[in-house]
């Protein structure tokens, strides 16, 4: 009778909802569900996190700190650093991250820590969901092996596992959580229907798949899919600079066409938590098979280049001027790896900064997101967008095009624009413009 219990409870909103990973993922997850009506409690090993969370403070933009301070007066929302909360827990969620090592191997390690540190405080009538992206087969090779046989529990009777890939767009003003579609793979027809009963409380649509494996295989799709065509469109600017083609029309003309095309756009390589890396898992895990996924390995390889190809265009430039990348100075505009947003994981802008200063330039950076970064050897602070800052610039690299950037002000300051986001499309100023 536990799963009949267990969707009671769900039913009811009586039932306590753990989160582990309070992050891009994993924060807006338990508002949601605690928005429904959920008691929820998220784990974080961050203890300052878990302080600002009980004090009803977010961190993280997409998450509105009224919203936040609402749920925890209410008494729906806290965070601890102590996994032993969990163990009253009717479902947890498991959203940590999953990055990858120097040698582009997935690093299982948070998922491994994770779930060995949620065995001890599993119980019958629990539902545990990965939502971690990751390569097809963790749930049941991983997962299932340390919650489930490790306490004698049967899945599907007893416990109900499940992967559902998060589907995170930091920034993205029109689809976030709640109405982001939902996919859902349970390792047993009965772990679906309580994952996907769990989802519809705070999901607008939850879409079910066969098992786990096909869900894990849908967020590598999704990924896949646009590393892929992002390297297609990066190497398709490399051309169109050797041809002496303008790339930004051609893909603007192309987009002309109502049918058989969507259009994706070049820049100075791949950023976020998910698009650089996620693919990767996948190809990784098919070298296993003795397949080489080729693709993904040449888009990786593509993507990856393009802070190399931004730092030649800046040499290039300023050798026009009569000048070296040595001994000049040089001003990032954005180190975000997208606009608007407060995220530098696997930023190009940390690359091509990195780079510049190898070859001997002065770099320093400007973000109206970001104060502070931490580059290789040192912690940087983002410099005030002055007048001044920018003509005292050999060449400005606009890296990052955030809305807030006032084109005409910078074109009007700057002697030299490296851009690779288009940002200055139709704008004139003192500058002269130099494209992707």
């Amino acid at each position: 009778m536990s799963k009949e219990a267990l969707l009671q409870r769900l039913e009811n909103k009586t039932a306590l909802v753990g989160v582990i990973g309070l992050g891009y993922v994993g924060l807006p997850l338990a508002v949601e569900f605690a928005s429904a009506g959920y008691k929820v409690v998220g784990v974080d090993p961050l203890a300052h996190k878990v302080e600002q969370l009980n004090r009803g403070t977010s961190y993280i933009p997409d998450v509105p700190t009224p919203r936040v301070a609402e749920l925890v007066k209410a008494g729906l929302l806290r965070a601890t650093t102590d996994y032993e909360e969990l163990r009253k827990a009717d479902a947890v969620l498991i959203a940590v991250p999953t990055p990858l090592l120097k040698t582009k191997d997935p690093d299982m390690s948070y998922i491994y820590n994770a779930t060995d540190s949620l065995a001890p405080v599993v119980h019958k009538d629990m539902v545990i969901v990965l939502e971690s992206t990751t390569y097809p087969g963790t749930t049941e090779e991983v997962i299932a092996p340390r919650l489930a046989q490790a306490n004698g529990f049967t899945i599907g009777e007893d416990i109900f596992i499940a992967f559902s890939p998060e589907r995170v767009d930091p920034g993205n003003q029109k689809y976030q959580t709640r109405n982001t579609p939902k996919v859902v793979g349970g390792m047993t027809p009965a772990c679906a229907e309580v994952v996907v009963k769990l989802y519809s409380a705070a999901i607008d649509r939850v879409i079910p798949v066969s098992s786990p494996a096909a869900a894990e295989m849908v967020k590598l799709l999704e990924n896949t899919f646009r590393a892929v065509n992002i390297g297609l469109v990066n190497e398709m600017a490399i051309m169109c600079d050797k041809l002496g083609v303008n790339v930004w029309e051609v893909i603007e003309a192309a987009s002309s066409k109502p049918f058989g095309f969507m259009p994706f756009y070049p820049g100075p390589g791949l950023g976020g938590h998910c698009i650089p890396i996620d693919p990767l898992y996948l190809s990784w895990k098919l070298k296993s098979l003795n397949y080489n996924a080729r693709f993904i390995e040449l888009a990786s390889e593509i993507n990856t280049s393009m802070p190399v190809y931004v730092v030649n265009k800046v040499a290039d430039a300023l050798n026009d001027d009569g000048k070296a990348v040595r001994g000049s100075k040089i001003v990032v505009l954005g180190v975000a790896y997208k606009k608007d947003i407060d995220d530098v994981r696997e930023s190009p802008a940390l690359d091509i900064i990195h780079l510049l200063e190898a070859k001997g330039a002065t770099v320093v950076f400007h973000d109206p997101y970001i104060p502070s970064v931490r580059l290789e050897d040192r912690k940087a602070q983002s410099e005030e967008l002055t007048p001044a800052l920018l003509a005292s610039a050999d060449c400005v690299v606009w890296v990052t095009d955030h809305t807030s950037y006032d084109r005409q002000f910078i074109l009007d300051h700057a002697k030299l624009v490296l851009d690779t986001r288009n940002a200055a499309k139709g704008f004139k100023g003192k500058a002269r413009v130099v494209g992707l």
